[in-house]
């Protein structure tokens, strides 16, 4: 997992290998994001394996979101075997710029 921050928001990358987007259950619930996945994983017929590296075909993270992060408009989107999270900054926590009027 790799968490990036910019001035809008938070990016998330989790690596999960071999899980489909049917596999794959994301929550969020008032500060807390679950991830949760199982694998697809198999071995084909008349085969058997002689090392895996990965074993556990199920995987659940949970992570404590600040309040500064708005959970209604997470985006995610999984590619190659690679989630990407998308949690923006709530408006009050977004840096703005104050406009000075002068007299």
């Amino acid at each position: 997992m790799d968490v990036v921050e910019d001035a809008v928001g938070i990016t998330v990358f989790a690596d999960l290998p071999g899980v489909s987007a049917e596999k794959l259950n994301l929550q969020v619930e008032r500060d807390a994001l679950t991830i949760e996945a199982e694998t697809d994983f198999s071995i084909p017929a008349g085969l058997s394996s002689s090392h895996a590296e990965v074993r556990l075909a199920k995987f659940r993270r949970v992570f404590t979101l600040s309040h500064e992060l708005d959970t209604e408009n997470v985006q995610a989107e999984l590619s190659a075997g690679v989630l990407k999270l998308r949690i923006p900054k709530a408006a009050h926590a977004k840096p703005r710029r104050i406009e000075v009027r002068a007299t």
